[in-house]
């Protein structure tokens, strides 16, 4: 066996880790080594987050500086233990095969797909036609900054307060903010959807120069875009704790609220280096999502009549 394999045997499951010394991070020394260590380390504060939930792969076989592609069916090489969950899927004509990664050695193995980043579905199994999760994905365009994304989010928690809803913001690790509101999985993806439109619409009303709906990125420069068309079917984001795959090797990283009033947090501030120190500091802040999530209902009803 080539000493660049290593074979483990983890919760009685046996895999094969592979390539360990190439370079995912370039600019920083970086191995797929790390990368795995990575995903071992932080497994148990990661793995409830991706219970129950579809899993698209992110593969970067040659480290981030290499070409990556989306992988949503499970290879047929993947082991018979790997859980996976079959979707029909008209668009293609056939049924997909998503893995659902709920234990360390299915997320071990993901890793040594080269899966840097974690994107999962935002509803669970069985009900993945209901989310349980409503996102708002804030991403600035320059010279608008992530200073200016921290003042937007503003915007959405005082959104939200009105309609007796907490959020929870993180970074999206690369240039943008996250806010994650937990619901209960009772709408369908167009009505949280609609729902999520409508508070960024209101927000777009009030801040018009600061803010951006427009679908054309050309017309999005210097304003934060209000990205409210990731909460549809199908659509993954990037989980908390998820590595991103740019310089650095930064972390998604949930955020306290008066973090985001302060505006002095960057996203890169959060790495594979230090975000266990971080943990140990603030605690999980995103153990919310874990609780039954919040009713949308009254959002629901107030979108319905406009």
């Amino acid at each position: 066996m080539s000493r660049d394999v290593t074979e483990i045997v983890i919760e009685g499951k046996r895999l094969k880790l592979t390539n360990l010394k190439k370079t995912m991070w370039p600019g920083d020394g970086i191995t797929k080594a790390g990368l795995i260590k990575y995903y071992a380390d932080m497994a148990e504060v990661i793995l409830p987050y991706l219970k129950d939930r579809l899993f698209v792969m992110s593969r970067y076989p040659d480290g981030i500086e290499g070409e990556m592609f989306y992988q949503k069916d499970c290879p047929e090489y993947a082991p018979d233990w790997l859980k996976v969950f079959p979707v029909d899927s008209p668009d293609v004509g056939k049924t997909i095969n998503y893995i659902v990664c709920n234990d360390m050695p299915s997320l071990l193995w993901l890793a040594n797909q080269a899966c840097i980043e974690m994107h999962i579905w935002l509803a669970r199994i069985p009900r993945i036609d209901y989310p349980d999760i409503a996102v708002f994905d804030l991403d600035p365009f320059p010279p608008a900054g992530f200073a200016d994304t921290l003042q937007v989010g503003l915007l959405v928690k005082e959104a939200l307060d009105q309609f007796g809803l907490k959020g929870y913001p993180k970074t999206s690790g690369a240039t943008g903010l996250h806010i994650f509101v937990p619901i209960k999985p009772e709408f369908t993806y167009r009505e949280v959807r609609d729902g999520v439109e409508f508070i960024c619409r209101q927000i777009n009303s009030v801040a018009p120069g600061k803010t951006t709906m427009e679908r054309l990125v050309a017309d999005r420069n210097g304003k934060v875009y209000l990205d409210y068309l990731q909460n549809t079917r199908g659509k993954t984001m990037t989980f908390h704790y998820s590595l991103r795959p740019v310089p650095g090797a930064p972390v998604s990283t949930p955020l306290t609220w008066d973090e985001v009033k302060e505006g002095k947090v960057r996203p890169e501030n959060f790495t594979i280096n230090n975000i266990r120190e971080r943990l140990m500091e603030t605690g999980d802040l995103y153990r919310d999502l874990l609780q039954p999530g919040q009713s949308i209902r009254g959002l629901v009803e107030v979108t319905a009549r406009t």
